[in-house]
């Protein structure tokens, strides 16, 4: 008989409820991102965050059964989805599920790795174009949002086919849908950078082998650099050592890597640079 995973369904329903919250906030039901604020202000207008909400656990679900039902299809022992409820402006650091078993070949590493920030991609990206449509070009002073939020290249792009070209002195004021869509950009980027066990330290690996350890070293230097354009690298560089930068060995290494796995890993990388947003936040 299996057990009822009620820490996973409990970690899910704090993320949905604090989601909710952030997406409350973002329609202007609340001036602070405080659930005791809406229960007693406006407890029956909290329905108005279900699309920024929706939308980016939706993204985060793709995203990780994806991972879950690659590990199922190689016979690798994975969890459930864990989510991490957050009081932040996105409600929630994302997700993980963790393999209890060793990976047997490159291929199951590509396949595992990949899956998930692809398939997240893809609902990502429709997230931001639907967003884009309900989304406005305001001027600079109608702008209220304590936070600036820096673009990708393919958020870039996407905003001009979509609202045209943005003059000096404006902005788009992001529906919560193409908001929830961004975020799912920078989660995927995040995940994709090739170092240690992050979603592109998997696809690297199963890439280049034993030469992942350099790239990870090279990539965090690059994040210091980084700090020098946003803080935030600092810090997610030196969590990413304290985490470790080395991918733990597959079972079978001698199996080479087949050609479809590896495009898969090369698209993967075009989706990390087309996703990665250098400035992604400004505090005003």
């Amino acid at each position: 008989m299996k057990k009822i995973p009620y820490l996973n369904i409990l970690l899910f329903a704090l993320t949905f409820l604090s989601t909710l919250v952030v997406g409350a906030y973002h329609e202007g039901v609340i001036e602070i991102m405080d659930p005791f604020e809406i229960i007693i202000r406006s407890p029956l207008d909290i329905y108005k965050g279900l699309p920024f909400s929706v939308t980016l656990l939706g993204i985060l679900l793709t995203h990780e059964f994806a991972h879950y039902l690659a590990s199922k299809k190689h016979r690798v022992e994975a969890t459930l989805p864990y989510f991490i409820p957050a009081p932040t402006i996105f409600g929630t650091l994302g997700a993980f599920i963790k393999m209890k078993s060793p990976i047997p070949t490159r291929n199951a590493l590509m396949d595992i790795g990949a899956s998930g920030p692809i398939y997240g991609f893809i609902v990502s990206v429709a997230a931001v174009i639907i967003g884009l449509f309900l989304s406005n070009i305001v001027t600079a002073d109608n702008i209220q949002d304590s936070y600036i939020f820096g673009s990708s290249l393919l958020f870039s792009w996407l905003a001009q086919i979509i609202l045209g070209v943005i003059p000096d002195n404006h902005g788009v004021s992001m529906h919560s849908i193409a908001f929830a869509g961004w975020i799912g950009f920078f989660v995927t980027s995040l995940n994709l950078i090739p170092v240690g066990q992050l979603d592109g330290g998997h696809i690297s690996y199963a890439l280049f082998g034993e030469k992942q350890k350099r790239l990870s070293k090279v990539l965090i230097g690059v994040l210091l650099f980084l700090g020098i354009l946003w803080p935030g690298w600092i810090i997610w560089a030196v969590l990413l050592v304290v985490i470790g930068f080395r991918h733990p060995p597959i079972i079978y290494s001698e199996i080479p890597l087949d050609p479809k796995r590896k495009k898969i890993g090369w698209a993967a990388i075009v989706i990390f640079i087309l996703t990665f947003t250098p400035i992604p936040i400004i505090i005003v």
